[in-house]
């Protein structure tokens, strides 16, 4: 990471579509050796060309730094961490976040149930997503896990052509 990487900007002019940031998305974003990364940047630019409103959650920030701080530990490229953690913050600033790690306790049984329901395909970080989502209204995912496809109530973008205006 020596080189400094474009990072998308998030835009803060308000929106009627909610759309969640998934972790996939935005390790993509943030890492500029990420495998996603082109196409979390052309998710990105599609969904500011769509108009949508971002929402990045406290749970998928710490999950993101974490895994691709780990990776790039994991490389022996531990000193890229703190590019790695300014491109987090210029993606997403702190005031930015939507906290919804205090609703964990409210979600817990109901989260236990979506793993349980989805046979262990989705970790207890993705329930909670899937359950903040539904709370707040939500309709779609901006992600690569193609685990979300199993969530009733939210619809998961992976690709421009997932922005079907009808569907957002």
């Amino acid at each position: 990471m020596a080189t400094r990487s474009r990072i998308p900007r998030r835009s803060t002019t308000r929106r009627n579509v909610k759309i969640a940031i998934d972790t996939s998305v935005l390790i993509g974003l943030i890492n500029p050796r990420d495998l996603w990364r082109s196409q979390a940047i052309a998710l990105h630019d599609a969904l500011l060309a769509a108009n949508v409103d971002l929402l990045y959650f406290d749970c998928v920030a710490a999950e993101a730094i974490s895994a691709a701080a780990r990776r790039l530990h994991e490389k022996k490229l531990g000193t890229d961490v703190a590019d790695l953690i300014n491109n987090l913050k210029s993606q997403v600033p702190t005031e930015t976040l939507t906290w919804i790690l205090p609703d964990a306790p409210r979600f817990y049984s109901d989260a236990l149930d979506l793993i349980r329901s989805s046979a262990g395909a989705l970790n207890f970080n993705d329930a909670l997503i899937a359950l903040a989502c539904r709370e707040r209204e939500i309709p779609a995912i901006a992600s690569f896990d193609a685990d979300f496809d199993s969530i009733t109530w939210l619809r998961r973008v992976a690709r421009a052509e997932d922005l079907n205006p009808q569907k957002a």
